[in-house]
């Protein structure tokens, strides 16, 4: 295997960059995600490039040449290059000097196959000559590449013991990646670490997981990891019942044309308790609006999907009615199928009109519009003279008041 160099050095800025920092010598590599996707046939997003050359020597080569160099990760080796507009991370070899399952002390080396060795999986220890395109594969990653199976480098407990993180990102890359079962040594080292999981940050622990559930079909890997109780730890609101609701979900999504939502799906998966929503994305540390979304999603409301998109947006009652599996399954894809058609109106009248109409200025004024309103949608957003008689009924109901 072999990458088709020429086509690489045509993103913009990138010939530049390669030269600048001595590709063409042997200094400077494709590595990475940019390589395996490359292999698997995956659109390469963004290209990143490791180097012999020290971080000082980095930044001097590039300003030399009038690259732009940001210095995002130095202390660890890792410069931005922006190159004609381009973001590239360029980071020197390194070696793990020590490690505690969180964050690991690093050295730096000119070994292309010790910085390898430190990396994750076999498919990510890949690198490959800008020029030549040759592939350089010290762990078996090609072999794993054509077989699609996602493996450690080495002893899976060590790999995890170095970063806990590992865990939730073999199942996240198997979910992806993954052509047939999971490689039984990662899956067993994975059981066994379950519990470093309670190590980690739980914003970190989030955005694997949202990652994950944002895949195209997660549903057969969060089985996996429920029947493995990998999730325990960290997340024990997630049981058997979410899968079910994950599927029916998935489901809606495909019949509907609805983008994978990781947070909707992450609320598929829990109970119906909006207390209980509440406290994981808390413990997740997810947004303010992610959590809203998520208790929104566990709620049981009444009313239409036109009256959930009036009063709460139209997102929040399309994660609604997508996850309401008390709906028979045709009315909610009615519904969310004509949902982006429907123009989202205004209510009609304001106080004002109200005033002029004999109510005195003050609370009686917003009782009524509420009334006014309540009605309105109930009668489903009528206008001209039904919404007329809405507004005289309210009107002299609150007089008689």
């Amino acid at each position: 295997m072999r990458l088709d160099a020429e086509k690489w050095r045509d993103r913009p800025g990138l010939a530049h960059l390669l030269t600048a920092l001595g590709a063409d010598r042997g200094l400077t590599r494709y590595v990475g995600g940019a390589v395996r996707d490359e292999l698997l046939g995956v659109p390469v997003s963004d290209v990143d490039l490791a180097t012999r050359l020290l971080p000082d020597e980095v930044v001097r080569r590039l300003e030399a040449a009038g690259i732009k160099a940001v210095p995002t990760g130095i202390d660890h080796g890792t410069i931005t290059a922006v190159s004609s507009g381009q973001a590239v991370e360029v980071t020197t070899l390194r070696r793990d000097v020590s490690t505690d399952g969180r964050r690991a002390t690093v050295a730096f080396t000119d070994d292309w196959k010790e910085d390898a060795a430190r990396r994750d999986f076999t498919v990510n220890g890949l690198s490959a000559d800008p020029f030549s395109g040759q592939i350089y594969d010290y762990f078996d990653g090609l072999a794993d590449i054509v077989s699609r199976t996602v493996r450690f480098i080495g002893d899976p407990l060590e790999r995890i013991a170095e970063d806990h993180l590992r865990i939730l990102r073999f199942f996240r890359f198997h979910a992806r990646f993954g052509g047939g079962p999971p490689d039984a040594a990662a899956v067993d080292a994975c059981t066994a670490r379950a519990n470093d999981l309670m190590a980690l940050s739980r914003e970190r622990i989030a955005d694997e997981l949202l990652k994950l559930l944002g895949l195209p079909d997660p549903g057969p890997t969060v089985q996996l990891m429920i029947d493995r109780k990998i999730l325990s730890p960290v997340l024990p609101e997630i049981g058997e019942t979410g899968l079910a609701q994950l599927e029916d979900l998935k489901n809606i999504e495909r019949e509907c044309g609805l983008t994978a939502d990781p947070i909707r799906r992450l609320a598929a998966l829990l109970p119906a308790d909006p207390e209980e929503g509440a406290a994981v994305g808390a413990r997740l540390r997810l947004s303010k609006l992610q959590q809203k979304r998520l208790v929104f999603s566990l709620r049981r409301l009444p009313g239409s999907i036109y009256e959930l998109a009036y009063r709460h947006g139209r997102d929040m009652a399309t994660d609604r009615v997508a996850l309401a599996g008390d709906w028979p399954a045709f009315d909610r894809i009615l519904a969310l199928r004509h949902l982006p058609q429907w123009t989202i109106p205004k209510l009609p009248i304001g106080g004002g009109a109200l005033i002029q109409r004999g109510l005195t200025e003050g609370p009686i004024v917003a009782r009524t519009l509420r009334a006014i309103e309540d009605a309105w949608i109930a009668a489903g957003f009528p206008t001209g003279q039904p919404f007329d008689i809405i507004v005289s009924r309210a009107v002299s109901s609150a007089r008689e008041s």
